[in-house]
C-alpha cells in the first residue's frame, strides 16, 4: 500500500559529516536524503512530506525544502503540488544502463592509479575505506552509501580528470541499491565493504591485475545483488 504524504522514512535520519568541514544543513541533510533514496529507505514511487522530513531531522522545514529542491535538478525526486515530493522510480534497463557506463569508467581508472598514483594519496583513502567497514558492521545503510561514494570519487579523482569524477557522481546518485537490506541480513554487506580495502591493497601494492579483479567483483554486486527490488 502507498505510504500517504505525510509518512516518515522507514529509518531513523541522521545528519552526517562533510569529510570532516563544516557544512550547511542544506547540503548535509541532502547527503542524507540522497543516500535515502539510493539505499531504497525513501521508497520510489512513494510521496513524503516536507514537515515529515524537517521531523525526522528536527529541523525546521526551510533547509529540507531547499535539500529536496536540489534532489528535484538531480532528477531524484518530483514535486508533488501540496503534497510533497516523490520519489522517482528508475527501471531496470535504465540501472542496467547506468552500471555498464560505471564499469567502462571506474574499472579502468582505477586500475590505472595502481601505476600513477601517489601511494601517499591511496593511504589518505583508508579511513573513508574503514568507514564503509563499519558502517556495514554498523548496518547503518545511510552511512555505508554515503562512505562509499565519498571513498569511489576521492578515488577517482586522483586521476586529475575532474570531468570524469562529476560523470561518476551523476550515474552512482542515478542508481538504486535496492537490495541493500537483503545482503545485509544475509551477512554479505560486510564483505561487500572489505572489498574496498582490497582495493586499496592492490592500488599500494601496484598490482593492475589485481585491483582489476577487485573492481570486476564489486561492481558485479551493483546489479547482481544491490539494484534488485525489495
Amino acid at each position: 500500500m502507498p505510504a500517504r504524504a505525510g509518512a516518515a522514512p522507514a529509518v531513523a535520519m541522521s545528519l552526517p559529516e562533510m569529510g570532516g568541514r563544516r557544512a550547511s544543513y542544506r547540503e548535509r541533510i541532502g547527503e542524507a536524503l540522497r543516500a535515502a533514496v539510493i539505499t531504497g529507505e525513501l521508497a520510489p514511487g512513494k510521496v513524503y512530506s516536507v514537515p515529515a522530513l524537517a521531523e525526522q531531522f528536527g529541523v525546521s522545514a526551510t533547509p529540507v525544502r531547499e535539500a529536496m529542491l536540489d534532489l528535484v535538478k538531480e532528477e531524484l525526486v518530483e514535486p508533488v503540488p501540496n503534497k510533497g515530493f516523490r520519489v522517482k522510480v528508475v527501471s531496470e534497463s535504465q540501472l542496467d544502463e547506468y552500471t555498464k557506463l560505471r564499469e567502462l569508467i571506474e574499472i579502468p581508472t582505477t586500475v590505472a592509479l595502481a601505476t600513477t598514483a601517489d601511494p601517499a594519496d591511496i593511504e589518505a583513502l583508508r579511513p573513508l575505506a574503514q568507514a564503509i567497514v563499519d558502517a556495514a558492521a554498523e548496518e547503518d545503510l545511510i552511512a555505508y552509501v554515503e562512505a562509499d561514494m565519498r571513498f569511489h570519487l576521492e578515488m577517482l579523482a586522483l586521476s586529475g580528470n575532474a570531468t570524469l569524477v562529476e560523470t561518476v557522481r551523476n550515474l552512482r546518485q542515478r542508481s538504486r541499491l535496492y537490495g541493500l537490506t537483503a545482503l545485509m541480513e544475509l551477512g554479505e554487506l560486510e564483505e561487500s565493504a572489505g572489498e574496498h580495502m582490497e582495493i586499496l591493497h592492490g592500488l599500494l601494492t601496484r598490482d593492475p591485475e589485481y585491483v582489476q579483479q577487485v573492481m570486476e567483483l564489486h561492481l558485479s554486486h551493483v546489479r547482481g545483488s544491490w539494484a534488485q527490488p525489495s
